[in-house]
């Protein structure tokens, strides 16, 4: 899937991406995908969806878009 990280923050280590479909999916920072644990808002990024811990959807695999500025 594609989205932009809507916030992050880097002290708790979660963030929000919002889909191109228009949902918004928690991730944590072990998610990203090249281990830099910090991505900055507004990043167009590419991700893959999975159950999370507690039933609700979650971005995992987050990496940056590489068709999109």
């Amino acid at each position: 899937m594609r989205g932009v990280v809507v916030q992050f923050d880097d002290h708790a280590g979660v963030g929000t991406i919002r889909g191109d479909d228009g949902r918004e999916l928690f991730f944590h920072c072990t998610a990203i995908s090249d281990g830099t644990r910090t991505i900055d808002a507004g990043s167009a990024v590419e991700f893959d969806v999975r159950a999370g811990h507690l039933g609700q959807w979650e971005a995992e695999a987050v990496r940056p878009s590489q068709d999109r500025p």
